[in-house]
């Protein structure tokens, strides 16, 4: 029902305390970070130094906008392909999108209409100027997780 009613008036659906976030479904347009959401503390950063073993789970890469991109306009074309390893199977079901700020803010229903088991293709993601982090983690069938950290330096 919540879903039906954000669909109706255009919205996305709400969590505790969160603002209302624009879908644009018919355009292939999603609002993927709001003006307030930029505005909020960047996350602590941590000493990440020490690396556990090698992972097996998938592999993510960033296609869209290409890493080597210093800046980008804003909407963005954001694609992201998965890959398991040794055949295994990606699952959709454990994407998780977080934009790395105190507190983290969870992306992933907002992505979730672009995601299939080859990746997320967002044809047009909405950022407000300025350098945003992001995690994107996902696991494969078997329960092994892969996941990558990238920034996207928009401009006006």
């Amino acid at each position: 029902m919540t879903k039906m009613i954000a669909a109706i008036f255009g919205l996305g659906i709400l969590g505790a305390g969160a603002l209302p976030i624009p879908v644009h479904a018919q355009s292939n347009r999603i609002v993927l970070i709001t003006p307030d959401e930029a505005l909020r503390p960047k996350a602590p950063q941590g000493d990440l130094t020490f690396r556990a073993g090698v992972s097996r789970g998938p592999t993510i890469t960033l296609v869209s906008p290409k890493p080597t991109d210093k800046t980008v306009q804003s909407p963005v074309h954001l694609e992201l392909k998965f890959e398991g390893r040794g055949g295994a199977q990606v699952d959709v079901d454990s994407l998780k999108l977080t934009y790395i700020k105190s507190p983290a803010i969870d992306l992933t229903e907002r992505v979730k209409s672009f995601a299939k088991p080859a990746g997320i293709d967002v044809p047009l993601a909405e950022l407000p100027p300025g350098t945003h982090s992001i995690r994107a983690e996902v696991k494969d069938k078997d329960g092994r997780a892969g996941f990558i950290n990238f920034n996207l330096n928009v401009t006006n």
